[in-house]
């Protein structure tokens, strides 16, 4: 086996060294958690979701206003100038295709 296939094949066995030690970093569910009913599984699901909301730092309603109207002008700019490149090229081709008949 020549050097070129060794270095591949420890490429190859550090891969799979990885990916076991990623698929043993995920979380598991505990016994409890099979153990509950589908409506106290569901409750349990809401209640961490409004913790972790609760964590959220939310804008402010100045920073709310000011995204708005970013993300607003952004997007007008943006139409008007696939709108302008769209005409220019039509009239282009328009012009080539007149042009050549």
């Amino acid at each position: 086996m020549n050097r070129e296939m060794r270095r591949l094949q420890a490429k190859e066995e550090e891969r799979v060294k990885k990916k076991r030690a990623d698929a043993s970093r995920q979380p598991k569910k505990s016994k409890k958690d099979q153990d509950l009913s589908l409506m106290q599984r569901t409750l349990k699901f809401f209640r961490e979701v409004r913790q972790e909301l609760k964590k959220v730092a939310w804008p402010s309603n100045e920073e709310l206003m000011t995204y708005t109207v970013v993300v607003f002008g952004m997007t007008t700019i943006l139409t008007l100038v696939v709108f302008g490149l769209d005409w220019a090229f039509n009239k282009l081709i328009v012009n080539v295709l007149n042009a050549i008949t």
